[in-house]
């Protein structure tokens, strides 16, 4: 079932009507009919988390994730939190010592970050959430992983072409474009590690 599909069919369950949805959201009618005929399918975050409390369901059974293997939440031990990482356009890397953050690996993670945006929502990853990281110089095309672009890092699923010298960086939001390095831009580019979990609050 798609997200417009699930959305209309809680809304009737309810018995609620797209205006007073509409309401809810503080958006027009028109937006709601939208979402349902998925006109519009990048939602923002925020209609997301109001949506599902309006519906009580959780954003991940509203967005069709609570069956899809991918990085998984965890709980304690302590690893270093190093700071924060860019999910949307890449910030100033921070690898600073800043606290630690509980995790359930044993020699599996090397450090957390923190992230902030909204780049790598489609993964299950929003703004605030801690994402643990594996140091390691390179990822399997599609993983995920901690990049640092010149003294910049952000959190992308990255793609390595060597026989064309290319990476590119993709983020899981539609609203931002791929970042694409080849060449000598590659010089630029240092992978910290794979993210191999993350941590969220319950939404």
């Amino acid at each position: 079932m798609t997200i417009g599909q699930k959305l209309k069919q809680l809304r009737e369950q309810k018995g609620l009507t797209q205006e007073v949805v509409a309401k809810h959201l503080g958006v027009a009618t028109q937006t709601i009919f939208k979402y349902e005929k998925e006109i519009v399918t990048n939602i923002p975050a925020a209609n997301i988390e109001k949506l599902a409390t309006l519906f009580g369901v959780s954003p991940s059974s509203l967005l069709g994730w609570d069956n899809i293997p991918n990085i998984i939440p965890v709980t304690m031990r302590s690893y270093p939190l190093l700071g924060d990482i860019a999910c949307g356009k890449p910030i100033v890397a921070d690898r600073k010592y800043d606290a630690f953050a509980a995790a359930g690996f044993e020699d599996t993670v090397s450090f957390a970050l923190r992230c902030k945006g909204d780049s790598m929502i489609n993964a299950r990853i929003f703004d605030g959430d801690i994402v643990f990281i594996r140091e390691q110089d390179m990822v399997a095309n599609g993983e995920i992983a901690a990049v640092v672009v010149g003294e910049e890092a952000t959190l992308k699923r990255v793609y390595y072409y060597p026989h064309e010298q290319k990476m590119i960086l993709v983020s899981e939001n539609p609203a931002y474009p791929p970042l694409s390095y080849q060449g000598a831009a590659l010089d630029e580019i240092r992978i910290l590690g794979k993210a191999v979990a993350f941590q969220s609050e319950i939404r």
